[in-house]
């Protein structure tokens, strides 16, 4: 027996006919407040280890948080702390103020539960909101987040490049209201991942290994930054004003959309089907994309004024998508091969006396 470095080394020993038993570290189990007659669980691994966890607490639960912000700080800084305590988990925050809560700080706090899934409101004071989360442990189930979130930004793409072949600026700021929606799933998604990893239970829950849920995030990641760019396609309408872009280039930047759009449906498609064929030719489609955005550069290079500024930005918005796609057909090359298991060792060929394999032909 021996630990060092947080591992702790036991020896299976075996009692009675057919039962194998193994000592538990006296220092774990006092830390975790168990005594003689507490039942604990195992949950078996891919890998062929075993979690091993007390069984009092429901899955996902974790500890009660409180926080204490100032009235003067930011509502884009209050923001970001509380989209982060909501990643880490807490099925209760606790947000205070030294003094009375301020109008603008209690709005900070009420839009922030709007926009998340999970939160509620769940009391209020004079210095204080208490959010609860309802969601708790029963998570929606990850590749369907990941195809809701594929939906969300695929029609952000289409509508994006409709308002900027229709100058309508209606069409344009509904896209731009619609990337809450994404972020909202990003950061939920998030939530589950980082509740999996520290407990085993919402792991087990959520029916995925440890490196799809890696998989899926990063997954996530990609599709909230073309979201992004989808954004920054429809602010462009604004920013034309009255004038017209010229036909043909605006016919080449549609026809380079269809084609990021496409890139972006069948990398997806390869993650759900571990596809690695079609994932690399994702990959050569984007490269060729990159090859068309120097084409229509070379065009662009011509133009002057808004126009230009304008068709510069979709162009570099569209590349960008293209090769978030190709990134996102990566992911799922190294999903595809890590799904099919380590590799086995090969067997060692048995040599004779002179060096030569026992197999080769005298």
């Amino acid at each position: 027996m021996g630990g060092g470095g947080g591992f702790h080394g036991r020896r299976i020993q075996k009692t009675g006919g057919s039962t194998f038993i193994v000592s538990l570290p006296k220092s774990w189990v006092v830390s975790r407040g168990l005594h003689p007659g507490d039942v604990l669980q195992f949950s078996p691994r891919s890998d062929g280890s075993l979690t091993l966890y007390a069984e009092s607490g429901a899955p996902g639960t974790g500890v009660h948080r409180s926080i204490e912000v100032s009235n003067e700080m930011s509502s884009d800084h209050l923001f970001r702390r509380l989209v982060a305590e909501y990643i880490a988990g807490s099925p209760l925050l606790e947000v205070k103020t030294p003094v009375r809560m301020s109008a603008r700080t209690r709005d900070v706090v009420r839009n922030f539960a709007q926009r998340m899934i999970g939160p509620e409101i769940l009391e209020e004071t004079a210095d204080a909101v208490v959010l609860q989360d309802v969601v708790g442990a029963n998570p929606l189930p990850i590749p369907s987040v990941i195809r809701r979130m594929h939906q969300m930004v695929q029609a952000m793409q289409i509508d994006a490049m409709a308002a900027f072949r229709t100058q309508d600026l209606s069409i344009a700021k509904d896209v731009i209201e619609r990337d809450w929606e994404v972020d909202r799933l990003h950061w939920f998604l998030q939530k589950q991942v980082t509740s999996a990893l520290r407990d085993a239970r919402t792991l087990s829950s959520l029916g995925l290994t440890f490196p799809e849920c890696a998989t899926y995030l990063l997954a996530s990641r990609t599709l909230e930054r073309i979201a992004d760019h989808a954004v920054r396609i429809a602010g462009t309408t604004e920013m034309l004003g009255k004038e017209k872009p010229p036909p043909a280039l605006l016919t080449s930047l549609e026809g380079m959309a269809a084609s990021a759009a496409k890139a972006l449906s069948e990398a997806l498609d390869s993650l759900e089907t571990k596809d690695i064929a079609k994932a690399n030719q994702v990959v050569d489609d984007a490269h060729r994309i990159g090859r068309e955005r120097e084409k229509i550069l070379r065009e662009l290079s011509t133009k002057r004024g808004r126009v230009a500024v304008s068709l510069a930005y979709v162009l570099e918005s569209l590349e960008r998508s293209a090769f978030y796609a190709s990134d996102l057909a990566e992911i799922a090359i190294n999903h595809a091969v890590e799904d099919r298991g380590p590799p086995v060792p090969e067997t060692p060929v048995p040599r004779r006396a002179d060096g030569r394999s026992a197999t080769a032909s005298a």
